[in-house]
């Protein structure tokens, strides 16, 4: 592991241990003895995302547990997880996770209600499909695979597509809007997924594969995956629910 590496892990590890302060970017690059331009040059070619967004995951992933876990009031939670502003909180909290925060606990509490279903009938009739192979390392645990495209490198918001596997194996995303996307897939561990709190589960591996979708064709793009580091981003929507998602025209 390079230095660069080293210095981008230790400004993670600051971000996870002082979400609540206002942090800037030249404090974060302090801690990795960078400049600031250096720093987020380096930062955004190991994590694939900036200083500031990654920041932005971290602290709306800690909301989401202490929405979960306590029974602090909404506002409370908006200034424990650094926000000044309980509107712009609750405005990025809903399009990250796809629920606003106060009904993200309320419906935890009733077993978490379903995402908005997918609208496949009204996407345009240009329109790609991506698929691929999801390959993962071997493991003893049974799992359920994950895949979604996503206009970001972030896993957050509902996905344009989603697919959802038991193992290795092919996938297929129809309906893929013309642009830029990134193909995320996550692996998490079986026996997590009934858990009283599935929606709150950590993925054993990951991957991404960025693709580039023109007019009504198919778009090859296998994905890897590798056990979840330090640098990897939080996974901010809650998963388990894409498993409402498992419609006949997707499977």
């Amino acid at each position: 592991m390079d230095f660069s590496h080293v210095a981008v892990e230790h400004s993670i590890s600051t971000m996870w241990n002082r979400y609540s302060e206002p942090l800037t970017l030249t404090e974060l690059a302090e801690t990795a003895t960078f400049s600031k331009f250096y720093f987020s040059r380096v930062f955004r070619s190991v994590t694939g995302t900036s200083p500031g967004r990654f920041l932005a995951a971290i602290r709306l992933y800690r909301a989401k547990q202490l929405l979960l876990k306590t029974s602090y009031s909404v506002t409370d939670i908006a200034y424990k997880v650094g926000y000044n502003s309980l509107g712009t909180f609750t405005s990025r909290f809903t399009r990250s996770v796809c629920f606003s925060p106060a009904r993200y606990r309320s419906s935890s509490q009733a077993g978490m209600a379903a995402l908005p279903p997918f609208t496949l009938s009204d996407a345009p009739h240009h329109c790609s499909t991506v698929r691929g192979m999801i390959d993962m390392p071997e493991t003893d645990v049974p799992v359920r695979v994950y895949v979604g495209a996503f206009l970001g490198p972030v896993v957050e918001g509902l996905p344009t597509a989603c697919d959802i596997l038991d193992s290795s194996g092919a996938y297929e995303l129809p309906g893929v809007p013309d642009g830029t996307w990134f193909i995320r897939a996550a692996a998490v561990a079986l026996r997590d997924v009934d858990e009283v709190e599935p929606w709150n589960r950590r993925p054993l591996f990951v991957g991404s594969s960025p693709v580039v979708t023109r007019g009504a064709r198919i778009v090859d793009s296998d994905v890897h995956l590798r056990p979840m580091t330090r640098v990897d981003l939080p996974v901010l929507l809650a998963l388990p629910e894409l498993d409402s998602q498992r419609l006949p025209e997707l499977a």
